[in-house]
């Protein structure tokens, strides 16, 4: 079987720093939880206008309490300065509390949605995209906008208000102190927009850098039987090194641009305070400005440079999640390209069997995925690989059909075409009489019992994987795994049928991977059996025990088997032997064999691989 090359590109694209679409999208997620925004964006509020309380407070003491010697005024201001105090704390905490959980919630709506709509798109979407990739999108991704809603929409907000809250105290004391408080505004917005510059192309290193750690890390982690087995340990340490110090190099220069922005923002907070003192002592000593409200602008204008700087951090924060959410939804607007016909009622139901036929059926991996987006599009191709070519059998009821044929002759796309991970470009495909593109998938799935080559059992106990398709007793787990003989394998374990398994049934035998599928595939009890080289990984008697629970199995129901090793065929009903993506022969196995064609050519060939081994182990 041939697939496209995946496609391996790193997500280095930063984007708008706002995007008003994407940001209506993203508040869509938040109207649930409506309360909590508006409740983190009323405290901000108190907490922004609770800024002035201790200026003003510094004021009044200064000006009214000191000169009259007022100890009533200075306690008063003392006990409301602390109740000010113990407000901002309360307020600080309840929105950092709400804005948690905002986005908690928000985050875990998100990540549902998307690992949904993954389980949704077909197998060709996933050839073309790595694991590491879509990932990245349920984990990473979705943390930033997590940050976003936490620390960036709402936080922003409340920024904005503290500006305007200090800036009308300000005014309404001294509108003159208050413009030469201002002069340094422009700098301070220049120095900001040199740091968001900075800051996103360091950014965008950084995740460029980290993409690449991460797929160096999936694929040699995947890998790591070959790079031990080749000795390729110190060689591909050497290669995590030259990534990792590239992170490194990337994260410092960030470091850097911060390391110049606070102190360059403290520098020009410290010249506006000095300003304000030299325009403020020559209207004091004129008597046209008292000392408090000076005092209280010195405290007011510390207070009102750090939400300016908070708010360019911010930026950078709305910045990463527009990149992330547009990921995001690029992945939620992608449609499989096999559709699922669900709103169909069903036609067929689980019978006794099923009549399965291929009618003039076209097939190349290299188009499935423009299946939906450009029909037609094989006829842009002047070199298309065709997988299959024109094919056409019928597999009846209570019968067993055969495929067999070179790697790459198309058998394992006939059983992947039949379960509709892919749709053919020509032709159709029927069960008794209906287009399988018609019936809703899970229906179609349903018909279905599936044992394939590579085994792929999840982490969980062994009974979990068995009951896989069906909600079985533990009863009828055991009658189906004594069926295919895996029961005196099950029973070897210390825990049977709770025996928990590795990832991906790592800590068991490839034969006993096979034997809990056949089982799995048992217990689904379904019409139709598609058979991936069902015993090609397990011992004589074992497969034994498996053909002769499959004579009983397959008594009225319709089985198709993809076979390598012939001799697990040979009493098939029908047998195809597919050569380039064509039924070259047909027929029974004795039929072949006086054929002498194509079929008779790899009986014998394997039945002298046989007699050569008996040979050499004697």
């Amino acid at each position: 079987m041939t697939v496209p090359a995946t496609q391996s590109h790193e997500d280095d694209i930063l984007g708008k720093a706002y995007d008003r679409k994407l940001m209506r999208r993203l508040l869509v997620y938040t109207r649930p939880y409506r309360g909590l925004m508006y409740g983190a964006f009323a405290l901000l509020s108190v907490e922004g206008a609770i800024q002035v309380v201790g200026p003003l407070l510094t004021r009044r003491v200064i000006d009214v309490a000191v000169p009259t010697h007022n100890l009533r005024i200075v306690i008063i201001s003392t006990a409301l300065f602390f109740l000010a105090l113990l407000t901002e704390f309360v307020t600080s905490y309840g929105q950092t509390w709400l804005t948690s959980l905002l986005g908690q919630r928000v985050m875990r709506d998100l990540r549902m949605e998307i690992f949904e709509h993954l389980q949704r798109l077909s197998v060709s979407f996933f050839d073309r995209n790595p694991a590491g990739r879509l990932i990245t999108r349920v984990t990473s991704d979705v943390e930033t906008l997590n940050e976003l809603f936490t620390s960036g929409v709402v936080a922003g907000l409340g920024d904005l208000f503290t500006l305007v809250a200090i800036s009308v105290a300000m005014l309404i004391m001294d509108w003159r102190l208050a413009l030469a408080s201002f002069a340094v505004i422009p700098f301070v917005v220049l120095v900001s927009a040199l740091f968001r510059k900075g800051v996103r192309e360091t950014y965008r290193d950084i995740r460029v850098r980290l993409a690449r750690i991460n797929s160096f890390l999936q694929e040699r982690l995947t890998g790591m039987r070959i790079v031990q087995l080749f000795g390729q340990e110190q060689r591909e340490a050497q290669r995590f090194d030259e990534l990792n110090r590239s992170h490194l190099d990337a994260n410092l220069k960030s470091i850097t641009v911060y390391a110049l922005y606070f102190p360059a923002i403290e520098l020009l907070t410290s010249i506006a305070l000095a300003v304000l003192i030299v325009a403020g002592a020559a209207r004091v000593h004129a008597n046209l400005l008292s000392v408090g409200t000076v005092a209280a602008f010195l405290q007011l204008v510390r207070r009102f440079f750090q939400p300016l700087q908070d708010l360019s951090e911010k930026y950078n924060i709305l910045q990463t999640a527009m990149a992330s959410s547009e990921r995001i939804f690029t992945l939620l607007d992608t449609l499989p390209s096999v559709p699922d016909n669900a709103h169909e009622i069903g036609a067929l139901r689980k019978k006794s069997g099923v009549e399965v036929a291929f009618e003039d059926v076209w097939f190349a991996y290299d188009l499935a995925h423009l299946a939906k987006q450009k029909p037609g599009a094989e006829h842009e191709h002047t070199a298309v690989e065709w997988v299959l070519k024109g094919v056409n059998f019928t597999a009846r009821p209570g019968e067993t059909l055969a495929l067999v044929g070179h790697t790459g002759a198309g058998k394992t796309t006939i059983v992947n075409l039949l379960m509709r991970f892919y749709d053919p470009q020509r032709g159709r495909i029927t069960i008794n009489g209906v287009d399988i593109r018609t019936m809703p998938l899970q229906e179609l799935r349903s018909l279905i019992g599936y044992v394939q080559q590579d085994i792929f059992l999840f982490a969980g106990d062994i009974a979990t994987n068995i009951r896989l398709s069906n909600p079985l007793s533990d009863e009828e787990v055991a009658r189906a795994a004594a069926e295919v003989g895996a029961d005196r394998i099950i029973r070897g374990f210390p825990l049977g049928y709770g025996q928990v398994l590795g990832e991906r049934g790592a800590s068991i035998s490839v034969g006993e991977r096979q034997l809990l599928s056949f089982a799995r595939a048992i217990a689904a009890n379904a019409p139709l059996l598609l058979l991936d080289e069902a015993t090609s990984a397990v011992d004589s008697e074992i497969e034994a025990e498996i053909h002769a629970a499959l004579s009983v199995l397959v008594a009225g129901r319709t089985t198709i088997a993809v076979a390598h090793r012939l001799s697990t065929i040979a009493n098939a009903d029908s047998i195809l032997v597919l050569h380039h993506g064509e039924i070259a022969e047909r027929g029974t196995h004795g039929e072949l064999l006086k054929r002498g064609g194509i079929y008779s050519t790899l009986w014998r060939l394997q039945a002298g691989e046989s007699e050569s081994l008996l040979q050499r182990a004697g």
